[in-house]
């Protein structure tokens, strides 16, 4: 019975130990902060014509903004999506139609806190099948956006450094173990 004691208990010297490992859990931050949506502003007023959106689109190479009205209120987002079914489908024009008219209005808009894990994000946007999420902070302010392709590539770059670090330590070039 002692021996079984024994062998369940961890000796001090290496309960004190912690395996360093990658970061885990990349938030809409980590993937914000590298997203070309952080560089430009990202918004326009949904009062303007949706060729003013457009030439955003193009001028960023983007396919969203964030509406805010006159105050920079979040009122919703405007995708090349919302462009090509409401506006060239239905031989409407993009200069005599203003963005509020074709834009995905805050009351249907999936949105996400800029603490949320990559994934979580990720899952909202398949779940919806949608492209863009809007990051508000805790007021309801947005902060930001991301796309998918800003979650993915944070994603594969999270995967990319868990493998980068278990490769170095099964090879013996990594795994440093703290506490000591």
């Amino acid at each position: 019975m002692a021996a079984q004691a024994a062998r369940r208990t961890i000796p001090a010297a290496a309960s004190s130990r912690s395996f360093a490992t990658v970061k885990e859990g990349l938030t809409a931050t980590d993937a914000w902060d590298k997203s070309c949506y952080s560089e430009i502003d990202y918004t326009i007023n949904e009062d303007l014509n949706v060729y003013e959106a457009v030439q955003k689109f193009a001028a960023y190479n983007i396919g969203c903004l964030v509406t805010v009205d006159g105050a920079g209120k979040i009122t919703g987002v405007i995708s090349e999506r919302d462009y090509v079914c409401k506006i060239a489908l239905l031989s409407r024009k993009s200069k005599d139609t203003a963005v509020k008219e074709i834009s995905t209005k805050s009351a249907n808009l999936i949105t996400a806190s800029p603490g949320e894990t990559v994934s979580e994000c990720m899952a909202k946007m398949l779940q919806r099948d949608i492209r863009h999420l809007p990051l508000l902070d805790d007021d309801g302010h947005v902060v930001g956006i991301v796309s998918i392709k800003d979650l993915v590539k944070a994603e594969l770059k999270e995967k990319e450094e868990a493998l980068r670090t278990l490769s170095n330590f099964a090879l013996g070039k990594g795994g440093h173990f703290g506490g000591e």
